[in-house]
């Protein structure tokens, strides 16, 4: 017969072991929690500044375009710096709303994020995305890309300001970094794909964390088609208020 102190410590032991296997449940993250830290890593951070070049491949033939991007949280200024008939051209982003500026213009014109920026790439795809908020998230089976385990989920859009209506997205579960994306109509009717890739590096709360460098988008009806967004590496930089002043964009 067991004597109680052994029975005792049977019981510990066999706690202590449960208790193991279910900490890491009760610590697992919630989709808005993964989406958010997956867009802490597409721009969503406080003061940063990079360069973005965009080539896009249209029927055997290369167009480019350079900007100057400067982001805060979800807002963001970008200026052309090139191609010489675009420079000197801005985009300015507040709270989802879009505007475009160039010389001689008496005001900045409102634009969607939709609007085709070059090639495959819209307006909203140079900006920091906000999947956490602007999505409602439905959690799809696990899957992998690329070799790499990924939490998928189907987003589709709460928020008339957002880049796309529906998007597939996969997340790698080690990195936390949206690796894949699908985008749909309303409908789930898919018309382009993109590629992301995070080669740069960023600082957030102590801690060095991937950031985008590079988005391949793919047209789904011309697959020979792609457009190359190559992001430069990022600096983190306390930026001024007038930076994303409606009222100074212009100046």
């Amino acid at each position: 017969m067991m004597k109680p102190a052994k029975q005792l410590i049977r019981r510990l032991s066999l706690v202590s072991l449960c208790l193991m296997i279910v900490a890491p449940a009760m610590a697992a993250l919630t989709s808005h929690e993964i989406l958010r830290t997956a867009d802490r890593s597409r721009g969503n951070v406080d003061g940063i500044i990079w360069k973005l070049g965009i080539g896009a491949k249209e029927k055997g033939e290369l167009s480019t375009m350079n900007f100057n991007v400067s982001a805060r949280g979800f807002d963001m200024l970008a200026e052309t710096l090139d191609p010489p008939k675009h420079k000197g051209n801005k985009l300015l982003m507040i709270h989802g709303n879009m505007w475009f500026y160039k010389p001689g213009l008496s005001k900045p014109v409102p634009i969607s994020k939709r609007q085709r920026l070059l090639g495959n790439a819209a307006y909203g795809d140079i900006a920091s995305t906000n999947y956490a908020d602007d999505y409602e998230a439905i959690a799809l089976p696990d899957d992998k890309y690329k070799g790499e385990d990924c939490y998928v989920y189907d987003l589709k859009s709460i928020n008339k300001s957002a880049t796309y209506d529906r998007i597939k997205y996969w997340v790698s579960k080690q990195r936390l970094v949206g690796v894949h994306a699908e985008y749909a109509t309303v409908s789930g009717k898919k018309f382009k794909s993109a590629d992301m890739e995070y080669g740069n590096k960023v600082k957030y709360d102590g801690e060095m964390r991937p950031f985008i460098s590079g988005i391949s988008i793919y047209d789904e009806l011309m697959s020979a088609d792609v457009t190359m967004l190559d992001f430069g590496p990022p600096k983190l930089r306390s930026l001024p208020d007038h930076l994303f002043n409606l009222n100074l964009f212009m100046k």
